[in-house]
């Protein structure tokens, strides 16, 4: 496609519009099939040549859908971001994004994401319109064109009220619904959420999450988002690949992963430190597995509300006193705990205590 002088040009092959001010610029048809935005086979990012942050992952995002990474801290969520958004280069494997790909095809990646980070960007000194016309023209985009987007983001995600204010005065659900706004002043055919509500309150996170649906239910656009909430990846996703240590650990919807488990979970708190009675509970009929926590066992049956009475008279022949007793069914705590042997809650505590530290010694140095 030719430009002479600089002008705006809806690129079928990008379907987004992209601004070129030189007077020829070449791009690569994709190659993708039309309902595969993302294909990732075998990516793998090392640092030092012995850290794997990311070991040889491999997946595929649809369009028009919201997919998920669910993992803590540390997992490989942010690196494989990293690379897809051609910010960091793959120690090996091959991705594309809307057929491009993220090392020969880098340019034409960049313009076809958009990318909310998990930290805050935005310049505290500009308030939120200049912010947002700031990220246009870094894209490119004349002011002509990106002041009225920019005001029409900024009405969409609730802050066109509080555009002229600086973001220093922002609280920190309008600090990340800014940044919603930014990323998405380029128009992208897919948007990038890093950790998208990360320390954020609870009523807080659930406006954002209405921001979310709004982009895929009204724009029809792809995001591809990273999250260590259980009930965000639950709520918000229609594919969640479980990530732990760099590896993908398992993949599917939220319902998928929770069938996978199989039946129902009977919770029994226990009052005494008492024997361990994990064996004589397996003998029951409709009982799958047995995991003690503490005073805790977790117990996977076929029927909950069949089993939980043979269970019952089980502890109870033990001499054992039981405090509480829930049947629930499988969650995706019960699904990250089963992939890995542990809870992401006890990590997700660590991992917020540690951002609001580092929060409050950023406000205490202003």
């Amino acid at each position: 496609m030719k430009a002479k002088g600089g002008r705006w040009s809806e690129d079928p092959t990008l379907r987004v519009n992209v601004y070129m001010e030189t007077n020829v610029i070449e791009t690569r048809a994709p190659t993708n099939p039309a309902n595969v935005i993302v294909s990732v086979e075998g990516l793998t990012k090392s640092f030092n040549g012995t850290v794997k942050a990311v070991d040889a992952v491999s997946f595929q995002v649809y369009e028009g859908e919201v997919f998920g990474f669910l993992g803590p801290n540390g997992a490989g969520k942010s690196t494989t971001i990293n690379m897809l958004t051609t910010i960091l280069k793959p120690t090996s494997g091959k991705a594309t994004i809307c057929g491009y790909d993220i090392v020969k095809d880098a340019m034409e990646v960049r313009r076809s994401v958009g990318v909310v980070p998990q930290e805050y960007t935005a310049d505290e000194d500009l308030s939120g319109i200049e912010n947002v016309l700031l990220c246009a023209d870094l894209y490119g985009i004349p002011r002509s064109v990106s002041k009225d987007r920019a005001w029409g983001l900024l009405k969409l995600v609730e802050l066109d009220s509080a555009a002229k204010r600086k973001v220093d005065t922002y609280s920190g659900g309008m600090r990340r619904r800014l940044e919603l706004a930014c990323g998405l002043i380029s128009r992208p055919r897919l948007l990038f959420l890093d950790e998208p509500t990360l320390g954020l309150d609870v009523q807080t996170r659930t406006a954002v999450w209405d921001y979310i649906k709004k982009l895929k239910e009204e724009y029809r656009m792809t995001l591809f988002m990273t999250t260590h909430y259980l009930e965000e990846a639950d709520i918000m996703c229609d594919r969640i690949a479980v990530i732990d240590n760099g590896k993908i650990l398992k993949l599917g919807s939220p319902k998928e992963l929770k069938d996978s488990l199989g039946g129902d979970v009977v919770e029994i708190d226990v009052r005494e430190d008492a024997a361990d009675i994990s064996d004589d509970l397996k003998k029951v009929e409709l009982v799958k597995t047995v995991k003690k926590e503490g005073h805790t066992y977790r117990v996977m049956v076929e029927m909950g509300e069949a089993a939980a009475p043979e269970i019952i008279e089980v502890v109870r022949d033990k001499g054992i006193h039981i405090s509480r007793i829930s049947v629930t069914k499988p969650t995706l705590d019960e699904v990250y705990l089963a992939i890995t042997g542990r809870r992401i809650r006890d990590e997700q505590a660590n991992w917020e205590e540690t951002m609001s530290t580092r929060m409050t010694m950023s406000r205490a140095r202003r």
